[in-house]
Parts: structure tokens; sequence; C-alpha cells
């Protein structure tokens, strides 16, 4: 008997034993997961810990860009409007507040269109309506694409200023063409001017026969007519009426030149020699254009010229067109002052105005033509024309 229990109290001992070897294993097992779970969780805090501290760096950032953006939209000197889908103001700077007034926020794109701006003859531009503003704004809007969201950014630039440059820009543009057209008229009246008063003073002469008197007065008739036909010119000019092109015959031209300058010419001791060599062609141009810039370069020859001197006057058919030259043995010109010749306000005379050839190149260039000179100091100069042929000519 005692044997048996001996032998059930050795079995229960040893499952005992058993029992807390696997009692010690398992919690040498747990002690260790357990310390894995600590470093893990270690681990996870501090990178937790990192990762706030850059969601934290990163809010910070995004308030200073938010604060700059707010600095940068308040100090632009445009106006900025943001609109909701329902284009609907939903926030202003204060650019915006100062061109269109107050309120905006909340109100509608199409009510303020309405209520404070008026459209003007540009796209995009509009006028402010403030009764209570020195003087009447301008602006102009421009509009950002609908985003996905269907939201749209609109930037509005007072252009007042700008506007009333570019008005007196446009103005002295204006002035400095009425100063050109009035110094071209100068010179176009001139000569014919200059022409008449000669013949007028032949009138005065008792000496003069009946017939004489009877040429001089035709003369001086046609000479005024002239004038009045040069000043209709530049008033339809003015007007931008086109003026029309007729057919001119190259002799005629001759022949109408050479009666206008060559009584100048004699009062001063010059000699005009005519070369007509056009064989009777003929060319579509502007009549009045053509002889306003022939009278110039008989002008500038005669007053190139001393007493005594020639001065000759051409004209020659060619294939392609036809070749208008004035000659003369005056002073010339020194090379390196030929470039110049044509600029506008460039003159070699103190009482010159410098219009002059500037003047003829844009006349001779209207009519796809061309001028140049040819000159040497003391041996005079030339003055080629070259008009071309088109349908219709000779």
């Amino acid at each position: 008997m005692k044997t048996i229990e001996t032998r059930s109290l050795s079995v229960d001992q040893e499952q005992l034993q058993l029992a807390f070897v696997a009692f010690n294993e398992a919690s040498a097992q747990l002690s260790g997961e357990y310390q894995k779970l600590q470093h893990q969780v270690a681990q996870l805090t501090r990178e937790l810990a990192l990762a706030n501290g850059e969601l934290q760096r990163q809010l910070i950032a995004k308030e200073d860009l938010s604060q700059q953006l707010s600095f940068l939209l308040n100090a632009l000197p445009g106006g900025v409007l943001a609109l909701d889908t329902n284009e609907c103001i939903e926030q202003v700077n204060p650019a915006a507040v100062s061109l269109l007034g107050k309120p905006l926020i909340g109100l509608s794109w199409s009510q303020i269109l309405k209520e404070r701006l008026s459209s003007t003859s540009m796209s995009n531009e509009w006028h402010v309506n403030c009764r209570h503003a020195l003087k009447q704004r301008r602006i102009r809007i421009q509009s950002s694409a609908t985003d996905s969201t269907g939201k749209q950014i609109l930037l509005i630039n007072d252009i007042t200023e700008d506007y009333e440059i570019q008005e007196k820009i446009r103005r002295n543009q204006r002035l400095t063409s009425m100063g050109e057209m009035a110094a071209n008229l100068a010179h176009q009246l001139r000569t014919p001017l200059a022409t008449a008063l000669l013949y007028a003073n032949h009138l005065g002469s008792d000496a003069l026969a009946s017939e004489e008197r009877q040429k001089f007065a035709t003369k001086t008739i046609e000479r005024l007519h002239h004038l009045e036909q040069l000043t209709k010119d530049m008033l339809r000019f003015v007007k931008g009426e086109t003026t029309e092109l007729e057919k001119v015959v190259i002799s005629d031209l001759l022949t109408e030149l050479q009666q206008v300058i060559e009584p100048q010419l004699a009062a001063r001791q010059l000699q005009l020699i005519v070369r007509d060599q056009s064989q009777k062609a003929s060319l579509m141009i502007n009549h009045q254009a053509i002889c306003g810039a022939m009278i110039n370069l008989l002008e500038n020859a005669m007053q190139a010229s001393n007493p005594g001197g020639r001065i000759i006057l051409t004209g020659t058919r060619e294939e392609n067109g036809i070749v208008l030259s004035v000659c003369d043995n005056g002073l010339g010109i020194d090379i390196a002052l030929q470039e110049r010749l044509f600029e506008p306000f460039f003159t070699t005379r103190s009482e010159g105005t410098g219009l002059g050839l500037a003047i003829v190149r844009g006349v001779i260039q209207s009519m796809g033509g061309t001028v140049h000179i040819h000159s040497l100091p003391n041996r005079g100069s030339e003055f080629v024309i070259r008009l071309p042929r088109v349908k219709g000519d000779y």
C-alpha cells in the first residue's frame, strides 16, 4: 500500500516538475516576446516622433507660405477676385476692393458688371462707375481658365494712367504728322507761289506790251490754280481721302516743271536744260505728288548752284519704267553725309527744315519707286528717280 502511494507521489512530483519547467519556458518565451514588443514600441515611438516633427515642420512651412501668399495678394497693385462654381465672389484682395468698392464677398460677378462697370470700345476693358471719384477709372479684366472644380480667378488692372499716356503719345504723333504735313505743304507751295509772284511783278511793268501782259497774266492764273489744287490735295490727305492715280505723260510733266521753275532759275542767273528721252511714255501715278517731289529736287539743285551754273532735268524711258533725274554742277555733297540726306530733319543748310528729301523719298516709295544720289564735293550732284512700269502704262 505504501509502495503504491509512494509511487503515485513520485509521479505527481515529476508531472509538477515538468509543468514547472514548461511554465519557466513559457515565461521565458513571453519575456522575450515582451522585450521584442517593447523594442518595437520604442522604434515606433521614435518613428512617430519623427513623423510628428516632419508634419509640424510642414505645417509651419505651409503657414509661412500662406502668410507670404496672403502678403503678396494684399500687396499686389492689381485686383484679384476668386469666383466659386456659381460665379459668386468668395475671396478678394484690397486692390480689388479699392477698384470696385464694397461690398464684394458673396455678390455675383454679373451683378458687379451690371451695377459698377460700363463697357468700352476695347475688348476686356471697362470704365468703373463711381460718382465720387475725381476722374473715371479704366480697368482691364483678365480671367483664368475654369479649373476642375469650376472655380475661376479674375485679374483686374488699373490702366487709367497707361491709357492717358497712350492718348498723349497718339496726340503727339498726330501733332508730329501735322508738323510734317505743314512742312510738306510749305515745300509744295513755295515754288509755285514764288513763280506766281514773279509773273505778277511783270504785270506791274508799264513798258510791258499787251500781248506779253496777257501771257504773264495767263501764267499767273495757271500757278494760282496749281496752288489751289495743292491745297485741295493736302486737305484731302488730312481727311484721309485716297488720291486717285491719273495718267501722266512724262513729256508734259517735264514741260510743266520747266514752266514752274525756270522763272526762279532765271532770277538767279541759272540755266535749265531739259532732256526729254521719254519717247511719249506715260505712267499711272499721282500727278501732284510727283510734281512736288521733282520741284523739291529742282529747288535743292538751284540752292546748291552758283550764278552762271546749269541744271539738267532729264526724263528717260527704260524697259521696266521711267527714270527722272535732276543734275547740277554746284557744290556737291560729302560722301559721309549722303546716306543721311533722306533722314527727316537732317539738313546741311542753316535755313533748311530737313524734310524736303525725306518727303521726296516717301512720295517716290509710295509709288513703288526709288531715289538715289550721286555726288562729289565741288563736282555737283545728281538725284535719280526710278518709277516702275505697271499694267496699263505706256
